[in-house]
């Protein structure tokens, strides 16, 4: 048998082994969920303070245990002290709210063998892990008017040295896939992006000079205080005060329901349709 043989029948034996488990193909959908932000305003795991969240998936499978999966999402994220159990957070009394956008890439695996149109093989639950990279913009409201708190250097920032709108993370969940029929299935899915920021929420370290601070944002001096030291306790607000954890990275979590449509499988052929 010549090598060339060889290396054919080795194959023919590998796919005859995964026939049944050997599918391939691509899946698209949306979905739609809630988003809930943890960090410096939301210390305590609070749960109540979520957000609309929606987007588009795409998932390629290579057979019925692994696949990979794209998304491109929306979140609302936003917590208020007002919801804090912790008094010096309360007594801080800030807040923000973001529009949230990330894209992200996982690798899947099912814990089950997964088949589209199996009669057995219709469900799974499955882990991911990946790659998130997205844009914030944290934003509050002073006297009914929204302001962008990034501009204003809430924390002493110099103009030019504001932290970045753009962001990275590590990304894991999990969740639970099954068929409605061979063209269609359900997906329920739980993610925590672990962010490399913790300024998602616009703060992080201490509360700085004001008269810096109103210097630095000239003309926009006095906004820039009241964005800053909103703290309904004076003691709060003395320069180099602990205003956020810097030591903590900010932490997002998005919990969906999506559609995902299959667009067809490529399977290896039966023995029979191979001839060498």
């Amino acid at each position: 048998m010549t090598y060339f043989k060889f290396i054919i029948l080795t194959l023919i034996g590998f796919c005859s082994i995964h026939q049944l488990s050997g599918q391939k193909g691509y899946e698209l959908g949306g979905w739609l969920g809630v988003s809930n932000y943890f960090g410096d305003l939301n210390t305590q795991l609070n749960i109540s303070q979520v957000g609309l969240a929606g987007g588009l998936n795409a998932r390629y499978n290579f057979n019925t245990r692994t696949s990979v999966k794209s998304s491109l999402s929306y979140a609302r994220l936003r917590a208020n002290d007002d919801f804090s159990s912790v008094g010096f957070e309360r007594q801080r009394n800030l807040d923000f709210f973001s529009n949230t956008f990330d894209f992200t890439a996982t690798g899947e695996f099912n814990f089950f063998e997964y088949v589209h149109g199996s009669k057995f093989d219709f469900w799974t639950p499955y882990l991911a892990a990946g790659f998130s990279a997205f844009r914030f913009n944290p934003k509050s409201k002073l006297n009914d008017v929204t302001y962008t708190l990034r501009d204003f250097g809430t924390e002493g920032q110099e103009v030019g040295e504001e932290y970045l709108r753009f962001g990275a993370g590590l990304t894991i969940g999990g969740g639970v896939k099954w068929d409605i029929n061979r063209d269609l299935s359900i997906n329920v899915e739980f993610t925590v992006r672990r962010l490399f920021t913790d300024y998602v929420d616009d703060v992080s370290t201490v509360y700085p000079d004001p008269a810096i601070l109103a210097a630095l944002r000239a003309p926009n001096g006095d906004i820039a205080q009241r964005l800053s030291r909103r703290a309904l306790n004076p003691d709060i607000l003395r320069t180099g005060t602990q205003r956020g954890n810097s030591r903590d990275n900010d932490t997002y979590t998005l919990l969906g329901i999506s559609l995902m449509k299959y667009f067809g499988r490529i399977e290896c052929p039966k023995l029979s349709q191979r001839s060498l």
